[in-house]
C-alpha cells in the first residue's frame, strides 16, 4: 500500500491567498510538517491537526520527520509558504524519497511572493523575468553576482527574495551596487514586505533608493527594467500591447 506525502505551498500567509487544492491538500492531512512560522499561519485553520515542526536549516530533518510520520500509515502535509517548488521543500522531499517506491509524493503549487508581492505593488512583472534569491546559504555569493550582473545586462525585470536578514544586513545593497553597473539610479523598483500578514506594506522607489532600504526576510525586492514605468503610484512593466495591438 502507497503511502502519501503532499508538499503544499500556502500561498503568502492569509486563507484567502490559499489555493483550493491546497486547503484541500491539509484539509485531508492528518499530519502537517513545516518551519514553526508557517506552521503557525495555517494552524488557526486546522487546529487538530498533529504538527511536525523543525527550525529554519532543519529542512533535511523535517523531511526525514515527514517520511517516517507517512510510512506509519499518516497521511502528511509538508508545507511551504508561498510555492512549494520556488525555493520551497518540494525538491529535497522528491530527492530524499528517491527509490522508495511505497511512498506517493505529490507536489500541490502555491502563489509564489514575486506574484503576490508583485500584484501589491501593481504589475512589475509584466515581461519577462527572473527570480534570484540574496541567500548566499546554499549558493556560492559569487553565482548570485553572476546572476545579477547578467539579469541587468539581458533587460530582464527581477523579483528578489530573501534580500536581508541579521546575518547579512548589506547584502542588498551589495546587490543594488552590482545592478548600478548597468542600470541608472532611476530605475523603477519595489518592495512589498508581510505579504497578506499583519503589517504588510508596499513601498515603489527608485533603484539608488532601494540602495538604502531596511529590508528584511519577509520583505521581497522588485527591480525592474528600462520599459518599467510607475503609474498612480503603481509599478508596470509593459508588455506592448498599446503600441503593438495585432502582435500575440
Amino acid at each position: 500500500m502507497k503511502r502519501k506525502i503532499c508538499v503544499v505551498g500556502i500561498g503568502p500567509g492569509s486563507a484567502e491567498e490559499m489555493t483550493l487544492r491546497a486547503a484541500r491538500a491539509l484539509e485531508a492531512a492528518d499530519v502537517i510538517a513545516g518551519y514553526g512560522v508557517y506552521n503557525e499561519l495555517v494552524r488557526p485553520l486546522y487546529p487538530d491537526k498533529e504538527y511536525i515542526e523543525t527550525p529554519m536549516r532543519r529542512e533535511a530533518d523535517r523531511c526525514r520527520m515527514a517520511i517516517d510520520a507517512a510510512v506509519s500509515g499518516k497521511t502528511v502535509a509538508l508545507i511551504s509558504s508561498g510555492d512549494a517548488g520556488v525555493y520551497g521543500m518540494a525538491g529535497l522531499m522528491l530527492e530524499m524519497t528517491e527509490g522508495m517506491e511505497d511512498i506517493e509524493v505529490e507536489v500541490v503549487p502555491g502563489v509564489t511572493a514575486a506574484l503576490s508581492g508583485g500584484a501589491l505593488l501593481g504589475a512589475p512583472l509584466g515581461h519577462d523575468f527572473a527570480v534570484i534569491s540574496l541567500s548566499d546559504a546554499l549558493t556560492p555569493w559569487e553565482d548570485i553576482e553572476k546572476r545579477l550582473r547578467l539579469c541587468a545586462q539581458a533587460g530582464l525585470c527581477m523579483a528578489i527574495y530573501n534580500p536581508a536578514s541579521h546575518r547579512r544586513p548589506d547584502y542588498l545593497a551589495r546587490a543594488c551596487d552590482i545592478l548600478l553597473e548597468t542600470l541608472p539610479g532611476g530605475t523603477a523598483c519595489g518592495a512589498a514586505a508581510h505579504i497578506a500578514r499583519d503589517g504588510e506594506t508596499a513601498r515603489v522607489m527608485t533603484l539608488r533608493q532601494l540602495r538604502d532600504f531596511p529590508a528584511d526576510m519577509f520583505t521581497t525586492v522588485f527591480v525592474g527594467n528600462a520599459n518599467t514605468r510607475v503609474i498612480g503610484g503603481r509599478l508596470v512593466t509593459p508588455r506592448g500591447y498599446k503600441s503593438k495591438e495585432t502582435r500575440e
